[in-house]
């Protein structure tokens, strides 16, 4: 099946790319806003979290004889409602020495605007051009969540206005990009003066999208425009799951959906991503001392996670209780 018809055919991956496909990037157009308005804004505080109701989300680590890494889900946008930062989790931030996430840098506009400008907009073919105008109409009724209009995406390639949009809705929902794991980490991370790495860059995560046929991304935008009202129910699900350190739910919601539905994207958003992760993990484990580790939280479920690749290759990963 083609990339194009498996994104028509699976359009609930919108909602999971907000959870861990394309989260940085996700992540970075909920903090920011609309194209050319809200870009220059600076991201508020991360949001307080209320007391956690059970242990919360599930913990993982990695050992050898001198190396510790702690493995942690994270999710992108949360409702400042929700509760996560357990007891095991603060712990095991604070002992560590490093941080990792998917990418360094999710809220450095000045670092991913010239990427923006480069692979994601296309002046001399508008949107306006290619939608019809009852797609024009919804693609500005979607926008006015995060303080644009049509007007103001009519430039940008079709991947670009997608991604930004399937933000949208969770945001009207009440989900917070700055109450989001990242944001909260990182935040801390800094405080305390621990080095903050990444797997991965802004320019690669955006080739993800950027590379895609055009034909597939007015497919994801057409699809994130007709299921703009259904994004926030999976994601409630997800999140809800998640917070209980549910990992069994988060498979079956988060990865196998996608797995079945949509094989090609199920590649190249997770297995891939997750086996390079993988990689990276072991080459750290050549080394010592003690990191956490966050990334999206379905890049940790299912049978091609980063900890089952580890474990088919001998590494010894563990929950921590």
């Amino acid at each position: 099946m083609k990339l194009s018809a498996v994104l028509k055919t699976s359009a609930s991956n919108l909602a999971r790319a907000a959870v861990g496909a394309a989260g940085g990037l996700a992540l970075f157009f909920a903090i920011s806003g609309a194209p050319g308005q809200a870009l220059a804004q600076d991201a508020a505080p991360a949001a307080a979290h209320p007391a956690i109701q059970g242990q919360g989300p599930a913990l993982w680590v990695v050992k050898d004889a001198d190396s510790t890494l702690y493995l942690f889900g994270s999710i992108h946008v949360l409702r400042p409602t929700t509760g996560w930062a357990s007891p095991r989790v603060t712990q095991a931030f604070d002992s560590a020495s490093d941080i990792w996430f998917e990418i360094s840098n999710p809220d450095d506009q000045a670092a991913i605007m010239p990427l923006i400008q480069q692979h994601g907009l296309s002046p001399q073919t508008p949107l306006s051009s290619r939608l019809t105008p009852e797609e024009v109409a919804e693609l500005d009724e979607a926008a006015k969540a995060i303080g644009a209009s049509a007007a103001q995406m009519d430039i940008m390639k079709p991947w670009l206005a997608a991604l930004s949009l399937s933000v949208a809705p969770l945001v009207k929902a009440g989900y917070d990009p700055k109450s989001g794991v990242e944001m909260a980490l990182k935040a801390r991370a800094e405080a305390a003066g621990k080095p903050i790495h990444g797997f991965e860059t802004l320019d690669k995560q955006i080739g993800m999208l950027a590379n895609l046929p055009d034909d597939t991304q007015l497919a994801f935008l057409r699809e994130t425009l007709k299921n703009y009202d259904e994004a926030t129910t999976m994601l409630d699900t997800m999140v809800g799951a998640w917070a209980q350190g549910d990992v069994a739910t988060l498979d079956r919601v988060a990865v196998q959906e996608m797995k079945s539905d949509s094989p090609e994207l199920y590649k190249v958003l997770l297995v891939e991503r997750n086996t390079d992760w993988a990689n990276q993990i072991q080459t750290l484990l050549q080394g010592s001392g003690t990191a956490f580790i966050a990334v999206g939280a379905a890049h940790l479920a299912g049978e091609d996670s980063v900890q089952a690749i580890l474990k088919s290759r001998g590494v010894t990963v563990e929950p921590v209780q």
